[in-house]
């Protein structure tokens, strides 16, 4: 899996798809996006789900830090 991510990013390629970013691509996501995009998220998150009720346990919640 690792190549593939690798060979797409060489590619000037992103790990994200037509549905999103799924439990195996999580660890990729900051790789390829930077803190401060992942930061933007997390941000994003907390205006519309304060209480992270959409997509209970998926990657939304690995993204929230607290702080």
């Amino acid at each position: 899996m690792e190549l593939a991510y690798a060979k797409g990013k060489e590619l000037g390629g992103l790990i994200s798809g037509e549905h999103g970013i799924g439990s195996a691509k999580v660890r990729y996501l900051e790789e390829d996006l930077g803190s401060v995009v992942m930061d933007l998220m997390r941000q994003i998150k907390k205006v519309f789900d304060p209480k992270l009720l959409l997509n209970p346990g998926k990657v939304c919640y690995q993204l929230k830090r607290e702080g």
